[in-house]
């Protein structure tokens, strides 16, 4: 019996209190025998009933007893069970503490290290989902995730998984290598094609430079290309299968050829300068027009009359010298009433006809040439202008936001050189040309007038 229950009949044996029982009414004593014999009747009775209630409280008195006696040997025992349990918890709470010091002491900088773990793993998750190697390698990202966001000592299992990763990067890096993989167009179609990844750097597919969509575990193409000179050189080296070839490589991985796709070619800087790189255009090409056309006519020109050099005999007039020439022979021979003044100027006409057509284009030349870099002027004088207002629209000096009146400037300046520069060399050639025939011209006219004035001496 437990101490709860031994309290419950304690209880119940204190409220039992005696209650004396009420003799029944009896009738009324009609004399003093009737009234003695009724009092001796009535303590007999009440002994009687005292008797057995003090036999019922001495039972109840035993029973209370054997049941403390139960319950104190009941407490002493939850006693002894107490204090062996504190003694246990006192060896256990120092077991503990003497196996946490040893554990310590064992660890040493563990700590310190899987700190840096979780921290190289964060580092590495970020440079995983840069790499276009995800796309060949795509369940990486996840366990390196779980790396980096672990709380507790990873296993041994997974720290050799993150360094084979990790070396697995660098060796996949200095591969090429052709990978099936899904590449979307640019009008946003995915399909199934042959990549050509060479290292973590470049990838290619049908001489297209591709980008790596991070976090899609495919690559894209772009809508603008790099140069063609790129794009060639990955045609030629998609082509090959195996040896060292050329190829474009990109350390950035990506962010230099995406730049060299932005950038505008020559024909959308020209777009950009508006009316003014048109006009320098236009005199730049009428200026090549001519001066190819004279400089086919000079060297035509030439060639007719260094044959007629070598055969003054038969004159021709398919050149200007045997034009000059023919101008004082047969029925043009001067007579001899002419004065020699008149012979002489007669000449001189001779030769100024044929120095137009010896001439041509020159003056056109020699405008272009000043009026190139005054035009290209006028166009970076717009591209600033252009700048300023920029400037003042937005308030504040951006220069990305100032490189489109710039570049405006810029090209302006560019084609008026371009154009000036070329213009004039070819105004230079083509000069030394017509002044070597007008001095043959000159040469020869001198010689027959000197000819001529001896001949009407003698």
């Amino acid at each position: 019996m437990n101490l709860k229950n031994l309290t419950a009949a304690l209880v119940l044996g204190v409220i039992s209190l005696p209650v004396l029982a009420q003799a029944p009414a009896q009738a009324t004593a009609k004399s003093l025998d009737e009234l003695l014999e009724q009092v001796r009747t009535a303590d007999s009775r009440d002994a009687k009933a005292n008797a057995e209630r003090e036999a019922r409280f001495a039972g109840s008195r035993d029973q209370q007893q054997k049941l403390l006696a139960e319950a104190n040997a009941e407490k002493t025992a939850l006693e002894n069970q107490a204090a062996a349990l504190a003694k246990q918890f006192e060896d256990n709470d120092r077991l503990i503490g003497e196996l946490t010091q040893a554990r310590d002491i064992k660890a040493g900088n563990l700590g310190e290290l899987f700190g840096v773990m979780r921290q190289t793993a964060g580092d590495f998750a970020t440079v995983a989902r840069n790499s276009m190697l995800t796309a060949q390698f795509p369940d990486r990202v996840g366990q390196i995730d779980r790396l980096a966001q672990t709380k507790t000592m990873p296993p041994m299992e997974d720290l050799n998984r993150f360094w084979f990763e990790m070396q697995r990067e660098m060796t996949e890096g200095g591969k090429v290598v052709r990978i099936q993989a899904k590449v979307t167009a640019p009008d946003g179609s995915q399909s199934d094609k042959t990549v050509l990844r060479v290292g973590p750097f470049v990838a290619i597919s049908e001489g297209r430079f591709l980008e790596y969509t991070m976090g899609g575990n495919g690559f894209a193409t772009p809508p603008k290309q790099p140069p063609s000179k790129f794009g060639n050189v990955a045609e030629d080296f998609e082509e090959e299968g195996s040896g060292y070839h050329a190829m474009v490589v990109d350390p950035t991985r990506g962010v230099l050829l995406n730049l060299f796709s932005q950038r505008p070619d020559m024909m959308q800087r020209i777009v950009e300068g508006e009316s003014v790189n048109w006009l320098i255009l236009g005199i730049g090409l009428i200026g090549t027009i001519i001066a190819i056309y004279q400089f086919g006519y000079l060297m035509l020109t030439n060639s007719k009359v260094n044959r007629q050099l070598a055969n003054l005999n038969q004159l021709s007039n398919d050149n200007p010298l045997g034009r000059v020439l023919l101008a004082f022979k047969g029925n043009n021979a001067p007579t001899n009433a002419e004065d020699s003044e008149v012979i002489e100027l007669r000449v001189s006409e001779a030769v100024l006809k044929e120095l137009p057509p010896l001439e041509r284009g020159q003056s056109f030349l020699k405008l272009g040439v000043a009026a190139g870099p005054l035009l290209g002027l006028v166009g970076t004088v717009v591209g600033m202008i252009h700048t300023f207002q920029v400037i003042t629209e937005s308030g504040s000096g951006d220069p990305k936001l100032m490189a489109a009146g710039i570049s405006m400037a810029m090209i302006a300046t560019l084609l008026g050189l371009g154009i000036a520069i070329p213009l004039l060399f070819a105004n230079s050639a083509l000069q030394s040309r017509s002044k070597r025939l007008i001095q043959i011209l000159d040469e020869q006219s001198t010689g027959l007038l000197a000819e001529l004035i001896e001949k009407r001496r003698a």
